[in-house]
């Protein structure tokens, strides 16, 4: 086994390492203290992103992406990710789902997204509809050569922003083991479609001025050329790219316990009491030596899984164990930081009560924790039942 990066995982690393630091950090202050990316910020990221090539990083060469494997997106996730979502989220990703497009639909939307021309939104979420997402209650009827939408989503992040959404809705049902299951399909809704409405949803504490949405489609009509791969086929378009997606969630979660490290043995080194650095007693150094220790565990795993990936033999409980225990590790370690900073670390003149506050969520979206654990000991139970 080789636990090497190669010299160009480094390269990268080092280059959007110095991308973070020049064009994404300078502005969270400020963007943390208005909740809100300035248009002409989020224009300027956006073309510098373009400019480095870090733009659409996750997509394949054949769509002009850089077809980079699964690992260097994690290292690159895992870089960004040490500035907040409402800034780093405009070195787009474009759905991976977008791959499903066909016909018009590449031109449309699938290839505007890569060269930053267009952005996207993934509306799955509702009200009644968080971890049970087989459960939306949106339906999209047909009606000659289109579907018309009615429902709500909810918890829709930067929808606001973008200029479509791919729009999970029930389109029929089928029976299962005797027991009537939803039938779904996947739209691309353009959002100025008549019918379509998007307000700002509540303010979350974490990552300030990167805001959900709550969409509601009112008779929303959306022809029949909008449906996303096929009609009744929306979870075979959503699974590969949401099992994925909780790998780069894993990623992102490194990067931010490592920020929130390096804060912390900064100040263990700095910080003076009854005349010595903090870092010189055990209840500090210990703390460290904790965090540091499950930092570098959770990190072998993300990159172990994300290479499984580039393998082909990722499972969904390979997933899962990423997403789970760096998430995990990350609530950990920010809470540790603060206590290692003491009353300071709540302050909102330094950076660590807002990657405190930032951590929360992770444990929650792309999948709760306990959900995690559950398709865990699913796959564990099946390979022993099988």
């Amino acid at each position: 086994m080789d636990f090497q990066l190669t010299e160009e995982h480094q390269m990268l690393i080092d280059s959007v390492s110095a991308f973070v630091q020049k064009e994404l950090l300078p502005h969270e202050a400020e963007v943390e203290a208005k909740g809100e990316v300035p248009k002409e910020l989020a224009e300027q990221i956006r073309n510098k992103a373009l400019e480095a090539g870090f733009y659409a990083f996750n997509m394949p060469e054949e769509v002009g992406g850089p077809g980079l494997d699964y690992v260097s997106q994690a290292l690159i996730e895992r870089e960004l990710s040490k500035v907040s979502w409402a800034l780093h989220v405009y070195v787009a990703r474009p759905s991976k789902i977008l791959m499903a497009c066909k016909g018009d639909q590449i031109e449309e939307y699938l290839l505007p997204c890569v060269r930053g021309e267009k952005s996207d939104c993934f509306a799955l979420t509702e009200p009644d509809a968080g971890s049970d997402a087989a459960g939306i209650k949106t339906r999209a009827v047909r009606d000659g050569d289109d579907f018309v939408l009615k429902g709500s989503k909810h918890f829709i992040s930067h929808a606001g922003e973008a200029d479509f959404a791919i729009v999970f809705a029930v389109t029929g049902t089928y029976e299962l083991n005797g027991r009537q299951r939803n039938e779904v399909t996947a739209f691309l809704v353009d959002s100025d479609t008549p019918g379509l409405d998007i307000r700002r949803g509540p303010v979350c504490v974490s990552n300030r001025g990167y805001h959900q949405y709550e969409l509601f489609f009112d008779d929303c009509r959306v022809p029949a050329s909008k449906v996303l791969g096929e009609v009744g086929k929306g979870w075979t378009v959503a699974n590969d790219w949401l099992t994925a997606g909780r790998v780069m969630v894993a990623a992102n979660c490194v990067g931010q316990s490592m920020r929130a490290m390096d804060l912390s043995v900064a100040w263990a080194a700095e910080r003076t009491q009854f005349g010595k650095a903090i870092g010189k007693n055990q209840g500090v150094s210990f703390k460290l030596a904790d965090m540091v220790t499950n930092i570098r565990a959770a990190d072998l795993l993300t990159l172990y899984t994300a290479q499984k990936m580039d393998l082909g033999t990722m499972t969904d409980g390979d997933a899962g164990m990423a997403k789970l225990f760096a998430s995990e590790t990350l609530a950990r370690v920010t809470d540790e930081a603060v206590q290692i900073f003491g009353g300071m670390g709540l302050m909102d003149e330094l950076p660590l009560e807002r990657l405190w506050r930032n951590a929360r969520i992770e444990r929650i979206w792309e999948g709760t924790s306990e959900i995690q654990r559950h398709i865990i000991s699913r796959e564990l139970l099946r390979n022993v039942e099988s």
